[in-house]
């Protein structure tokens, strides 16, 4: 190890002793499908998560999901069930105040076939469902954060909140004000997604993500007997899916991705949905996005004398490398040094709750959590060493950021 002080070591010794006790967590966790749509599988892991979180002090709670709507294939708005979220807040009076995040939801449905866990090298390799995205996460913020509560002079320093939500992986929409809420005026945020790359590598700079349904109102008439009578709504929606896409370039990404609608043969059709995603590099990039929705919409609508009604938002604003941003990664990157573990990072087009966060003008860093790969497919995997690589360096960082 490198240069650390006392306390810093002691930390350190703490959270990498730990290793055990989290593969043992991440394996009981990752054992409970919680995919974001099974509300019973997510209250089950939430419970679960309240009884691991209760080992640090403060008050541990689970919030009710912001209401949300969708539109289905009808065109109709409904609302959207989601599962409660995890909030434990520890000596919010302390002079500095940090933010920590996770996601107890997967990707994969109680019905996948993805359900087990395995091992791809004994000891050494873990694959199942979630085990890098992102329970073994979870259990690398618990156990850093264990470590430092410890020492009670060490911990007196700092207050924080931790945020485990039950809706990343579909967007955030429950749980997009809480994450504002909580970040607002903090010094920094450590979100515990898998580490971009195998080798540890950091996400840097993200570009962002909006979900959008245009549902389109024309006007049915007879195919054969009166066909210019109609006002066709799948023809509309198929001009708009064009203008968005005509919008692309290097730093705008327009993926126009389903059109819902139609009619028999002989009917002209008086109803389509368009779903599209549109993925920013910049703030400004946004704006144009915004801009672009706008004023295709409007054209559309005009030319082709239908109404069109609009759903959906930018969840994920772009989060640029800011210098704060970049001092804290290379705060990350000096820990990471001095425990032997080499950091980098790169921009990535994905996405996650560290854009909402870094949205609140926080720095945050949001690939904290474990080595691993093939997430979202049934290849993921997590490297068991990494459980404590990790613990050690969320630690190192958590101190020093304190103290910086």
């Amino acid at each position: 190890m490198g240069e650390m002080n006392k306390r810093e070591r002691a930390a350190v010794e703490r959270a990498q002793s730990g290793q055990a006790e989290m593969l043992a967590s991440v394996e009981r966790w990752a054992a409970i499908n919680s995919g974001s749509r099974n509300l019973d599988g997510l209250a089950a892991m939430g419970s679960e998560l309240a009884d691991a979180f209760s080992a640090l002090p403060g008050d541990v709670r689970m919030v009710d999901p912001a209401p949300v709507t969708a539109v289905d294939e009808q065109g109709r708005e409904y609302e959207l069930p989601h599962g409660r979220h995890l909030h434990l807040s520890v000596r919010p009076d302390a002079p500095v105040q940090l933010i920590f995040t996770g996601h107890m939801d997967t990707v994969f449905p109680v019905d996948h076939p993805f359900q087990q866990l395995h091992w791809i090298d004994q000891d050494k390799v873990l694959g199942g469902p979630g085990v890098a995205d992102m329970k073994g996460g979870i259990a690398v913020m618990l156990a850093a954060l264990r470590a430092i509560e410890a020492d009670p002079d060490c911990a007196a320093n700092f207050g924080y909140d931790v945020l485990i939500n039950s809706d990343e992986e579909v967007g955030s929409l429950s749980s997009a004000a809480l994450i504002a809420s909580l970040a607002s005026g903090k010094k920094a945020g450590l979100t515990y997604e898998p580490s971009a790359l195998p080798d540890g590598t950091l996400a840097g700079a993200r570009g962002g993500s909006g979900n959008f349904s245009f549902t389109i109102h024309g006007k049915s008439a007879h195919a054969g007997r009166n066909p210019r009578d109609g006002r066709n709504a799948l023809v509309a929606a198929a001009d708009l899916a064009l203008r968005l896409k005509a919008g692309m370039d290097d730093t705008l990404s327009v993926n126009p991705a389903k059109i819902d609608g139609g009619s028999p043969n002989n009917v002209v059709p008086d109803l389509a949905i368009l779903r599209v995603n549109l993925r920013p590099v910049s703030t400004e990039d946004q704006a144009r996005a915004e801009r672009l929705l706008e004023e295709s919409a409007a054209a559309v609508a005009r030319e082709h004398e239908v109404r069109i009604e609009r759903h959906g938002g930018f969840a994920r604003p772009p989060k640029p490398m800011t210098p704060p941003m970049e001092k804290l990664f290379h705060l990350v990157q000096e820990a990471g040094r001095d425990l032997g573990q080499e950091i980098g990072w790169r921009a990535t087009g994905g996405v996650c709750d560290g854009n909402n966060i870094a949205a609140k003008n926080v720095p945050v860093v949001d690939t904290m959590g474990v080595r691993g790969g093939s997430i979202h497919s049934p290849d993921e995997f997590m490297i068991v060493d990494s459980l404590a690589e990790r613990a050690a360096l969320s630690a190192l960082t958590i101190l020093r950021i304190v103290h910086s």
